[in-house]
Order: structure tokens, then sequence, then C-alpha cells
């Protein structure tokens, strides 16, 4: 007989058994589960509301549970229903009487919103350190290669030059604001729901606030109907790990361009990259292609729930159930793709020779010629003509601009002059952009510097 099972005269079909348990994906909450048990019992004896030895009884009952769980030698069948059920059925068999008190003033509709508060707090601190140590790479990189010259692009052409330290810096910011989200999704889910009971609380003299300061919650649901129907804290970590996932393909798809001989710019380390059955001489970025791949998987998980949740009324409904799953394949999928990434660039050799050669071959000095005639007195749009006509011009002859005499030059504009040639050069052009937010080495290392404290002061 279920330990709901009182008004019910008839055992419940098998197939509906099977179709009903959570408890083979719910059995990761164990840990959080008996934490909010313990709580609860602290609570209920400090009430008076069960007696000093039940309370101790049920305490060392949890206790044998979980260190038996963590030793792996609890089993979960599928008719033990859910976590919550199963931890009190092993509960009362051991202690008797005082494990039927346990949920005493308690439903399992704020329990389980208690677990995965709980839950959502954790995930929310392992993906915190994950994050921080992407950021240390990042920042390493990025001071390391400060002063090394690439191609900026738009539309994936060729567009100015920048260095690869500004260019890894722009991933820092992105993963920065990835940070700020997570943070966010765990203010929401550092709330306790427990006390809130189905949804309209109990009769018993339940003291919320001490639950609540036991659980290490900050504060409390003020409403039940809403404590117990609150599934927002997930979704803002689905949607933070939607735009994580984001960045971490936006990153992985340069990579395998950069990979590729076409761009020559990035060699994998042999470690996390393939082969190819059939064709010797491949190497490739499946790590990379993998992570961009699960980015959908994510994103998914964040449709899923918002969708569950859409046309739900208040409060508890068994549709609520579907949130976990999508939550915990949100969670592994991120987690994961962030350690493997963080080591695959880590270890990654960028080709910075190539790099510059690559920004010196596509004209990505070209705004900076038109800025060197404005600065001689040539209206900006007419130096804009100039300048794309002396690009025409070098495609006509299969040359860059720094290859052309002074004469050919002046023939376009007699505002060019001998200093023209340091003027649009790959460094002084870079050199030039010291602005905050500019790709000048000086710049970048001032950025490296403020995240470095940054970081320092998050952990």
């Amino acid at each position: 007989m279920k330990l709901w099972g009182g008004r019910f005269e008839k055992e419940t079909n098998q197939m509906v058994d099977d179709f009903h348990s959570s408890i083979s994906f719910d059995k990761r909450l164990y840990a959080q589960d008996i934490r909010g048990s313990m709580a609860h019992a602290k609570m209920l004896c400090r009430q008076g509301i069960i007696s000093p030895q039940d309370e101790a009884d049920i305490q060392r009952g949890l206790q044998e549970i979980l260190a038996d769980i963590q030793a792996g030698k609890v089993a979960f069948p599928a008719e033990s229903e859910d976590i919550h059920m199963h931890v009190e059925a092993l509960l009362t068999q051991r202690v008797g009487e005082a494990g039927k008190r346990l949920h005493t003033g308690r439903s399992r509709n704020d329990q389980v919103a208690t677990d995965m508060h709980l839950y959502a707090k954790d995930t929310c601190d392992d993906t915190l350190a994950l994050l921080y140590e992407l950021e240390e790479t990042l920042l390493t990189l990025a001071k390391k290669h400060a002063g090394d010259v690439m191609p900026g692009y738009t539309h994936l052409q060729r567009a100015q030059p920048i260095t690869l330290g500004h260019h890894l810096m722009a991933y820092f910011e992105m993963f920065r604001r990835d940070i700020r989200r997570v943070k966010q999704a765990r203010d929401a889910a550092d709330c306790c729901p427990l006390g809130s009971g189905a949804l309209a609380g109990t009769t018993y003299p339940l003291d919320r606030e001490f639950t609540a300061r036991e659980l290490d919650f900050q504060d409390l649901y003020h409403n039940s109907l809403d404590g117990v129907s609150d599934r927002d804290f997930l979704l803002d970590y689905l949607a933070a790990a939607s735009v994580g996932m984001m960045h971490l393909s936006r990153f992985c798809e340069e990579l395998v361009l950069w990979s590729s001989l076409e761009f020559g710019f990035l060699t994998l380390d042999d470690g996390f990259a393939t082969g190819s059955s059939m064709m010797p001489q491949k190497k490739n970025p499946d790590v990379a292609e993998l992570i961009r791949g699960k980015t959908g998987r994510v994103y998914g998980d964040l449709t899923a729930l918002l969708t569950v949740m859409k046309g739900l009324p208040l409060a508890y409904n068994k549709d609520m159930q579907e949130d976990k799953e999508n939550y915990f394949d949100a969670r592994d999928t991120w987690l994961k793709c962030m350690h493997v990434f963080n080591e695959m660039l880590r270890t990654a050799t960028f080709r910075t020779a190539n790099m510059e050669r690559s920004a010196n071959a596509g004209f990505a000095n070209a705004t900076d010629c038109a800025d060197y005639l404005v600065k001689k007195g040539v209206p900006f749009r007419d130096a804009h003509a100039v300048a794309g006509k002396l690009v025409a011009h070098c495609l006509d002859q299969g040359c860059a601009l720094d290859d052309l005499t002074l004469e050919d030059m002046r023939a376009f504009c007699p505002a060019f002059d001998g200093d023209v040639y340091e003027a649009i050069s790959l460094r002084a052009c870079v050199d030039a952009r010291g602005l905050i937010g500019g790709p000048a080495p000086q710049r970048v290392l001032k950025e490296v510097e403020a995240g470095e404290e940054w970081l320092k002061n998050q952990r």
C-alpha cells in the first residue's frame, strides 16, 4: 500500500506506477531531500510537535540512510515512486513510529520544491566555479596575446586589424555576463518554500523562519500558493544556461573555422581532436562541433519547461514533475561542455604569424588609410571613396596598400605623403585604437588587469 493510499480500495495499475514514477531521475536529490527532512524534524521538535526522542530517532535514521546511499547500498525501485517517499519508507523501516511523524505539517509539494531550491543553489555554485576557471584561462591567454595582430571581421569578411588578446577579451565579457545571470538565478533559488504545505500552509505552529535559517536560505515564500507552484528559479537558470551555451557555441564556431586549412589560425591539441576512419590526413574539431550541437539541446530544455508551465493553474500540478529532467539535463550539459571547452582552449596553439599575414592581406588597414586623409584635411566621404578606389586598384594589381608607391597613391589623391606608410601599418592601426574598449595592446593589458582584479573579488 502506498503511503498516501488510505482512501484507495485497490493498488495502482503497474503501468501507471511505471509511468508515474520519477525516482529514476529525482534520486539525485537524495542529499537535499534528507537535509530538508533533518531541518524539518528539528523544527518540529523545537515547536513541541514531536518529542525529542522521536527527533533523535529521525535524525539518526536519516544520517544512516544518507551514509548508505553514498556507499551505494540503497536501491531505488520504481515502485518507490519518488525519492521523497522512498526516504520516508526507509526511515520508517529503520526507526519505526518516529519515521511516520516526520511528514507532519509537510506535503510532497513543498518538500520537492525545497529539494529543488537546494539543488539549484548547489548547481549555481558548481556553474560559477567553472565559469571562473574559464575566465581565468581567457585572461591568461589574452595577456599572452595582447600584442598579436589578427584580422577582425564583420560579415565574416576581413574588416580591421585587432589583436588576438582583444578578441579573447570579448569572450571574457560574454562569460562575465553569464556569471551575473547565474548569480541572479542563485538569488532566485535562495528562498525557502518549506511550510507552504500542499498549497495552503498548515494549522501546525511551524517556525518557517527557523527552518529557512537551518537550510541557509536568505528568504522564504510569503505566499503558500506561490511557494509550491513557482519554478521561475529553474527557468532563470535554464535561461542563463541557454545564453551561456550560445556563447560557447559562438566560440566553438570560430575554433572550427580557425583550425581549418583555409584560416590556419589555430592548431588543436591532439587530445581534443579526432581523426577520420577513411581519410588519414584528417584532424577534426569534433569537441568544438559537439559543444556547438549540444547548445540546441539546452535551448530545448528551456523551451520544454516554459511550455510545461505556460498553462498551469495554481497551485501544484503533476505536470511540474517534468521540470527535473530538463533542469538536470541542462545543468549536466552546460557543466560538461564548459569543463571540456576550457581544457580544449587552454591546450590549443594559436598560429599568430598566420593571423598577422591574414590581416595584412585583407586590406584591414583601408579604414586607417581613409582616416589618414581626413587628418590631412580631406572630407571623410571623399577620403572613403579614395581608399575604396585604392583597394580596387590593389586588387587589380595583386598587391597590398603598403606595396603601392607614393606616386601611385598621389595619383588618386595629392594629400598622401611619406608618413602614410607608418600610418597604415598594422601595428600603427592597432596601437592608435587605445580608447576604452579598443584593441591597442596597452588597452588590452589594462582590461586584463581589471579583469583579474574583478575575478579575484568574485571568489
